[in-house]
């Protein structure tokens, strides 16, 4: 059994900052990808950022120059940076990881529970 736990949320005012953890445990080979989606009420849930194994990261251009992700391998832990938040970025985080239990083997998408990130004045 993997379980992803992610933590790091809560209300900040705009132009704040939060940092978000994922921590990955269980019977793991290799975590492929890293990275958060994200699902505000009424719209689409939507990518936010990854990061692979060795490091190269993709992002939303909404968060294009404001959040940073970042990973530590030998503890199965990513982490989103977000600075100059905006009320917009006020959604559901939900970590997730591409995880192969063997060499060679099948990845698997895990999810974490979700977190609140609510960006109030």
């Amino acid at each position: 059994q993997v379980q992803l736990v992610e933590s790091g949320g809560g209300l900040v005012q705009p132009g704040g900052s939060l940092r978000l953890s994922c921590a990955a445990s269980g019977s793991i080979f290799s975590i492929i990808v890293m990275g958060w989606d994200r699902q505000a009420p009424g719209k689409q849930r939507e990518l936010v950022a990854t990061i692979t194994s060795g490091g190269n990261t993709n992002y939303a251009e909404s968060v294009k120059g404001r959040f940073t992700i970042s990973r530590d391998n030998a503890k199965n832990t990513a982490y989103l940076q977000m600075n100059g938040l905006k009320l917009e970025d006020t959604a559901v985080y939900y970590c997730n990881a591409d995880i192969t239990y063997r060499s060679g083997g099948s990845a698997f998408r895990f999810w974490g529970q979700g977190t609140q990130v609510t960006v109030s004045s």
